[in-house]
């Protein structure tokens, strides 16, 4: 399978989807599933029981509706590109053994 094109802390373009036309930070990323999270996308609710967190100072209750990121299907959102800030393509180069992400529109490495 290779390793991801779009890593963790990359600045993506959501393609399609209900945050189409957004751009934002990938939190992570799931290879295996071919997902991505990113910052304030495709944001989820989940109905959370109280419950006292043990590591905290105050026995306090963390519960209600928690909002937090979906995952994104890889193929829907697009690297942004450092040097014009539009979507672009990832390319692999190779020099001595060393594995660089290129941006296919500016030829700009990424790494």
């Amino acid at each position: 399978m290779g390793a991801p094109r779009i890593r963790r802390d990359d600045q993506v373009k959501v393609m399609s989807g209900k945050d189409k036309g957004k751009t934002g930070r990938v939190l992570h990323v799931e290879p295996k599933k071919n997902r991505v999270f990113v910052e304030g996308m495709n944001i989820q609710k989940r109905h959370m029981r109280p419950r006292s967190i043990r590591d905290a100072q105050r026995a306090e209750q963390v519960g209600g509706v928690i909002e937090k990121e979906g995952p994104i299907h890889i193929s829907n959102v697009m690297l942004v590109d450092p040097k014009s800030g539009n979507p672009t393509r990832v390319g692999v180069k190779r020099e001595d053994g060393q594995r660089t992400r290129v941006a296919k529109k500016s030829g700009e490495e990424l790494d």
